[in-house]
């Protein structure tokens, strides 16, 4: 029996810059707010498939995926799969999504098509985590005009900020034409790491420019992090006691707490 949920909050993770910690982020944030005993839905919406992966869903297995679903040959419920955690599902995404642009260009309201899919299920959820592309694409227009907030990961590198401003731009369009709801959840730091003057100056940077839109967690360089996707377990499954753990459980608390979408 589905539980329908009064409430459901979509939060699309996206920067067009890659390795940023997107798909990190996304895994581990729905893997934290599922074992919080929240319903959460995990959307693939990257044709790499890597957060699909990050689950341990093999995708050459799989029949159906995101893409069957945005071009309308495939009920939403009947894309989602289980995860080793009971209260995480994900629509997978493989590299057949890469033709949904193509194939939608012309048709009117391409933009809606994910809004619309997961209209169907968006009540069995309290949680819809959507993972997107990165690039400023169609996709991510998709992910923008579907969700509630726009949860931003930034490294803590050179050039973090590089680009930013464009993502927002996009937004404030997307705000305007397709999503007036549409708001910035937060931006998350990834990949601080304390020995280091060039985080500890990321995170000035970010402090001053987008002052309490920074979450208070920020997400460390951890090597347990990065070996968790190649074992398709997110890394509270991987090893629960790691920092990279204990963060992502913190922003998922951060988050839940929030009152303001």
């Amino acid at each position: 029996m589905v539980k329908f949920v009064t409430m459901t909050h979509i939060i699309c993770i996206a920067n067009q810059k890659g390795g940023v910690g997107k798909t990190t982020t996304a895994v581990n944030l729905s893997a934290a707010m599922a074992v919080s005993e929240k319903r959460i839905l995990l959307v693939d919406c990257d044709p790499q498939g890597n957060a699909t992966t990050g689950l341990g869903i093999d995708k050459n297995r799989i029949e159906r995926s995101l893409y069957h679903g945005m071009i309308g040959n495939v009920d939403a419920e009947n894309l989602i799969l289980d995860s080793d955690i009971e209260t995480l599902k994900i629509i997978p995404s493989r590299v057949e999504l890469i033709g949904f642009e193509v194939e939608m260009m012309s048709k009117p309201k391409r933009e809606m098509a994910l809004k619309k899919l997961l209209s169907q299920i968006k009540n069995s959820f309290e949680y819809i985590i959507i993972d997107c592309p990165p690039s400023l694409s169609l996709l991510t227009v998709n992910a923008l005009t579907a969700a509630d907030v726009m949860l931003i990961p930034l490294q803590c590198e050179f050039y973090a900020l590089e680009g930013l401003g464009q993502l927002l731009q996009t937004m404030k369009r997307i705000k305007y034409k397709l999503n007036p709801k549409l708001k910035i959840a937060g931006i998350l730091l990834t990949m601080f790491d304390k020995r280091t003057n060039l985080s500890h100056q990321v995170a000035e940077d970010a402090e001053k420019y987008f002052k309490q839109l920074v979450f208070k967690t920020m997400i460390p360089r951890n090597v347990r992090l990065g070996e968790a996707p190649s074992f398709g377990k997110p890394i509270l499954l991987y090893d629960a006691t790691s920092k990279g753990a204990r963060s992502y459980f913190n922003l998922a608390k951060e988050i839940m707490k929030n009152k303001s979408f």
